[in-house]
């Protein structure tokens, strides 16, 4: 990061955490591309990402919680292989190319997620728990693996995912990538440490702007 100003980062990084926590998530793939376009070194990136990521998800998951939108029985069966998986994704060395092309594709799906109607989703329908695990262990194992390799915290696929499969309403679906969030920033996150990147004079000022902008918006 010598070299580069990124004075105005702290400001950027408030106003995302704001937006992306109204809607559950923790904004990962935004800071992944604001960071990209500061011209960080790509290896440091999704570490910084991983950790504001763990403190949005983590504080909006607490007022999801404690409004009572936490669906357990949905939200398990993702999170066990998941979070094996991600800290395996955060240990391997992904390729600049390929970083740039998966963080695109979660752009487009972040934004997809952002802009659809939430009354297009408003209808759900009950579903077993064979169901729920049947589907949940092998589709939370892959996007696991993804969070931590691209370095984010995989909200933004499960949260439409769920919404679209009508298992969940959309604040309940809000709840479920939040705490998904959380737990796999902190996996990812631990597998990437292992490879010893991480430039602490950027985290800390981004970590308190994602800290004071990530409630606030959970709360809108």
């Amino acid at each position: 990061g010598e070299g580069i100003n990124v004075s105005w980062l702290p400001t950027v990084f408030f106003l995302i955490a704001l937006l992306y926590s109204m809607v559950g998530l923790g904004g990962g793939t935004s800071y992944l591309a604001v960071l990209a376009l500061a011209g960080l070194p790509y290896q440091e990136i999704p570490v910084i990402a991983l950790i504001c990521n763990i403190i949005v998800a983590s504080s909006g998951f607490f007022l999801f919680y404690k409004a009572g939108f936490v669906r357990w029985k949905i939200i398990l069966p993702f999170i066990v292989f998941s979070v094996p998986m991600a800290y395996w994704g955060g240990r391997i060395t992904i390729n600049k190319d390929l970083f740039r092309l998966l963080l695109g594709f979660s752009l487009l799906v972040a934004a997809l997620r952002m802009f659809l109607p939430n009354k297009l989703f408003e209808n759900k329908k009950e579903i077993s728990a064979a169901e729920a695990w049947m589907v949940g262990l092998p589709v939370g194992g892959l996007l696991g693996f993804l969070s931590g390799f691209i370095g984010i915290g995989g909200g933004i696929f499960l949260s439409p995912l769920l919404i679209f499969m009508r298992w969940v309403n959309v604040k309940e679906a809000s709840a479920a990538a939040s705490f998904f969030i959380a737990v796999n920033s902190l996996s990812g996150l631990a597998g990437h440490l292992r490879k010893g990147v991480a430039d602490f004079e950027i985290i800390i000022p981004l970590a308190v702007a994602v800290f004071l902008g990530g409630p606030l918006g959970a709360r809108f």
